[in-house]
């Protein structure tokens, strides 16, 4: 099917609320959808689909260094290797930061005194639940004090069912865990508030993305008349065709404040969902009149 990438230059431009009320609204269609959360540092469409875990999690591990002080020479090689400072010289041993480790096993390859194994670590977890509402929901959590989020979010990609529909919620923002998800998707659904904060992380995140050469759509989020016009033109000026339009409505607010997706009370949004699905789907996506 598809793997589409909802992505935005900030926390709170409405990610989330696509995204969530997008995979609600495309139940049933096709041979599937999943969902993935792949916000992993902050992980919240649970919120909003209130999936039922029980016992099904899985750790995401990565393979960092040991060191063994009796065989080492404090050559300082590995040292020297790594270019993320995981490991340093502290007075008679190398000592190993875990946190700081990308797991690329270049240090056990360069140590001359095979000094170095190496040893699982938990970094994350896995969580899902195969029907919500519908839809197969996943969820990645990175732990608190690690510093990398990619390798959960690599974890949580290995689960995507190429033949159901795949909705991915990225991280916000255009460091490497959104460029992670946006890389391993097949469309990129940008959205964006019509402010100039809205605007300016909007330019941040196309900058980001159009090195990755995906096709992409706009959703404004929080639509008002004339506040879109910026968000309008600079669209234009990219040639991003705007797909969907969610105005600025109290109700949804209220909803989104009690942890509702709009979809649920209103139904008549479900069909609309499905139109941007059908637009997305189109060799050339239309924009929304």
């Amino acid at each position: 099917m598809i793997k589409i990438a909802v992505l935005s230059g900030k926390g709170g431009a409405g990610k989330t609320t696509v995204a969530t009320n997008f995979a609600l609204s495309l139940s049933g269609v096709g041979r599937g959808v999943q969902l993935f959360d792949a916000d992993v540092e902050e992980p919240n469409a649970r919120l909003f689909l209130h999936p039922n875990f029980g016992d099904r999690s899985e750790p995401v591990r990565r393979r960092i260094p040991v060191v063994d002080a009796e065989k080492c020479t404090l050559c300082q090689t590995c040292v020297e290797f790594c270019q993320f400072n995981a490991l340093a010289k502290l007075g008679s041993r190398i000592v190993v930061y875990p946190e700081a480790c990308h797991s690329c096993g270049g240090c056990k390859q360069v140590c001359t005194a095979n000094a170095i194994s190496e040893s699982d670590r938990d970094v994350g977890l896995l969580q899902w639940d195969a029907d919500v509402s519908g839809i197969e929901f996943w969820q990645g959590e990175l732990f608190v004090g690690e510093e990398s989020a990619v390798p959960v979010i690599r974890a949580l990609m290995q689960h995507i069912d190429d033949r159901k529909i795949a909705i991915l919620d990225a991280p916000p923002g255009t460091a490497c865990p959104a460029v992670e998800v946006a890389e391993s998707s097949d469309f990129c659904l940008l959205v964006a508030e019509p402010t100039p904060f809205g605007l300016h992380d909007l330019q941040m995140t196309v900058e980001t993305i159009a090195m990755l050469n995906k096709p992409w759509g706009l959703v404004i989020n929080r639509s008002e008349g004339e506040a879109d016009k910026p968000l309008e033109a600079y669209a234009r000026e990219q040639e991003i065709p705007i797909l969907l339009k969610i105005p600025f409505d109290r109700g949804f607010a209220e909803l989104y404040s009690r942890g509702i997706p709009f979809v649920d009370r209103y139904p008549s949004w479900k069909p609309r969902f499905r139109e941007l699905w059908n637009r997305i789907r189109s060799p050339h996506p239309v924009k929304v009149s």
